[in-house]
């Protein structure tokens, strides 16, 4: 039978809608039925393509045993963190407050009011029906207790920025010896030979990398470049990147990058995009232009929806089997390959016995096409063809398989990277269908996703129709794409619409103060949205960028690109409080370094006007210079950077400004690179 899971739009809720723990969405039902029958909540928080998730229902919430005692003794709610990162972001940070290790699944009991008391991730049935009963008594026979724990809890959940992290502000910003102290600490991590950080497992984390860019274009320091070309080839050539279909997977179980946890999702691939289309800039490595075409690709091919968005995630298992999607019997690939087989199999590391669990073979390299070429006594374009067959028959062997669980659920912030990393691509590779993709995605952005009522986002879109309202992450994100699409057509309406959810964000996510209380900040949640135990805010940048962060580096953009000056003194602002915090563990807030990299130096402001004003942004973008916005008209315009600006000769004009101060305008794109410091 269907529990109350049934009528949700989310895959992940969906795939409990038929257990039989009497599972209710989060929502005001299931916490007026905890107040009035006075029972204790469990919320289980998790997500459709994790694989330990997937493990503890099929061993606990679908055993009738564990089940009854779910339903007799507790409130059970169950909840996408992916449609509700609030709440899921409110008691993981309760369960970190516990000193227990967070992940998911994730397990927090509460009291009635929702105040957290003990959680933690997976168990095995036996000891989750153990722990289960063991709650219970201690709800009944210490009641007391478990309150005060509760409290002491949701004070540190409420507890202010100043007082969790020490955000007094710093007063002296933005130097160079600075920006060395945060390299240096962080490079204390570093695996320099196998790249990525000195840990397993190894999780891609793209904002690291930005981080390194641009430290390198300040300071020309090759360790840090080796460390970025080695971390992309690992990863470009390893088993965490889909060698025939593209795409990442969400990390490396070793520190090889050689075993991925298979599941594929928006967020990585959005974000990877950016990081190699940018890295291609400075290093003009064929291995970067390849992962950004195989990438969008695959992103097209299994993630893009009917109406223009992207869906969320593959799952990593299928028929029951992580990885099977995805690798291979040395079998199948003599029986398909035929005699490209032994090539094939010395490239991709593939043996009889198979190079991973169950006689099977996870694909992946140690060298590049023009390294393996050379060793072969090849050239490279008849190494190409090779590949190009080979693959074509893998991959049309691996369209028959059972495809890994698809959620269709489509997030307003992730295609905001997703915008992002498609309207990078362009800006590099120039390619006709990149800049269609993300036009196509900013369109849907601004369509369903947008609330026609107030201009606001909405978080979610699912069958038709978007739903929650928006986060901070939405907006940070949405409004990132924006800008970068707007610097790779000069369509001025993205600009406009990025500059209207700023607005938006500064009425409803900030404070109404501007005393020492680190109201520079935002909170996570909107203001009109629904009011939780505590309102949050995101500082510390993970996989995915802290919202806060990439809010700062939209302001900074902003306020260049607008000529608004407010925008840019609170970016500082934001920058500054966090600057200690930053100081002490960079590798906590690597995209509040990448932010702090950009105002170290001046950025130029490049304004282009005339009839070749596209050809001349592409002609710029080709070489790697972080510190830049980018504005063009062909003939005239209002915004600041434009206004009462003329071509010489009749030809297409540069000009290159700092500090609103310009040089003598050019109209040769060499001249520009001559001008930039």
């Amino acid at each position: 039978m269907a529990n109350r899971l049934s009528t949700e739009s989310s895959p992940y809720l969906l795939q409990h809608a038929h257990n039989p723990v009497d599972w209710y969405p989060w929502g005001d039902e299931a916490l007026t039925k905890a107040r009035e029958e006075d029972k204790p909540i469990l919320v289980s928080i998790g997500y459709s393509a994790c694989h330990w998730c997937h493990v503890m229902e099929r061993e606990s919430f679908e055993n009738e045993q564990i089940a009854g005692l779910m339903n007799d003794h507790f409130v059970c709610i169950k909840v996408d963190r992916e449609e509700r990162p609030d709440v899921d972001a409110i008691y993981m940070e309760a369960v970190h407050a516990m000193g227990v290790q967070g992940g998911w699944p994730l397990n927090v009991f509460l009291m009635p009011d929702a105040k957290p008391f003990y959680g933690l991730t997976y168990l095995p049935p036996r000891q989750w029906a153990n722990l289960l009963t063991s709650v219970r008594a201690a709800f009944n026979e210490h009641r007391d207790q478990l309150a005060e724990s509760a409290e002491g809890f949701a004070g540190h959940l409420n507890a202010s920025d100043i007082q969790l992290y020490n955000l007094t502000r710093s007063d002296t910003l933005f130097t160079p010896e600075t920006l060395e102290q945060l390299y240096r600490k962080l490079a204390l991590k570093f695996d320099t030979e196998k790249g990525g950080m000195n840990r397993a497992p190894k999780f891609p984390m793209p904002s690291i990398y930005t981080f390194l860019l641009r430290y390198y274009h300040h300071t020309q320091n090759e360790s840090a470049l080796r460390q970025i070309i080695v971390t992309l080839n690992r990863m470009a050539l390893g088993g965490i990147y889909d060698q025939l279909g593209g795409g990442f997977a969400r990390y490396s179980v070793d520190d090889m990058w050689f075993a991925p946890h298979f599941e594929k999702m928006l967020y990585d691939n959005a974000q990877l995009l950016t990081l190699y289309a940018d890295a291609y800039t400075l290093t003009q490595n064929s291995l970067y232009r390849r992962v950004v075409y195989q990438t969008i690709a695959f992103a097209r091919r299994e993630l893009l929806s009917p109406e223009g968005g992207f869906y969320s995630a593959l799952d990593a298992d299928s028929e029951g089997e992580e990885g099977k999607f995805y690798t291979w019997t040395t079998p199948e690939l003599k029986k398909i390959l035929g005699n490209d087989f032994e090539w094939f199999a010395d490239l991709y590391h593939s043996t009889d016995e198979g190079n991973w669990e169950n006689g099977r073979n996870i694909l992946h390299r140690t060298v590049t096409d023009e390294e393996f070429a050379r060793q072969a006594g090849w050239s490279l374009e008849e190494l190409n063809e090779m590949l190009s067959v080979a693959h074509a028959r893998l991959m049309s062997a691996r369209s028959s398989r059972v495809r890994p669980g698809l959620d269709d659920k489509v997030l307003c912030s992730w295609n905001g990277l997703m915008l992002k990393g498609l309207a990078t691509a362009y800006r590099v590779f120039g390619e006709p269908d990149f800049l269609d993709l993300a036009q196509q995605t900013a369109q849907f952005l601004n369509g369903p996703m947008t609330n026609p009522a107030n201009g606001g986002l909405y978080h979610t879109y699912k069958s038709g129709k978007a739903g929650l309202t928006g986060y901070l992450e939405d907006y940070a994100a949405v409004i990132d794409g924006y800008l970068a699409l707007y610097q790779a057509t000069f369509d001025e309406h993205w600009l406009q619409t990025a500059d209207q959810l700023t607005r938006y964000v500064l009425d409803h996510f900030g404070e109404t103060r501007t005393d020492e209380t680190g109201s520079e900040l935002f909170y996570f949640t909107d203001r009109t949205g629904e009011a939780l135990i505590a309102r949050r805010k995101e500082i510390l940048d993970n996989v995915i960028p802290a919202s806060n962060s990439l809010m700062a580096g939209n302001l900074y953009t902003l306020s260049l690109l607008m000529d608004r000056p407010d925008y840019g003194t609170q970016a500082d602002r934001m920058l500054g409080r966090v600057q200690p915090l930053l100081q002490q563990y960079p590798g906590e807030l690597t995209n509040w370094a990448a932010l702090y990299a950009m105002r170290v130096r001046p950025t130029a402001e490049i304004a282009i006007i005339g009839p070749n004003f596209r050809e001349v942004r592409q002609a710029i973008d080709t070489r790697f210079y972080p510190n830049k916005v980018l504005c063009g008209t062909e003939s005239e315009s209002r915004l600041p950077l434009l206004e009462n600006r003329g071509m010489i000769r009749g030809e297409t004009t540069i000009y290159v400004c700092y500090n609103r101060a310009c040089q003598l305008p050019v109209t040769d794109v060499a001249e520009v690179w001559r001008m930039l410091v």
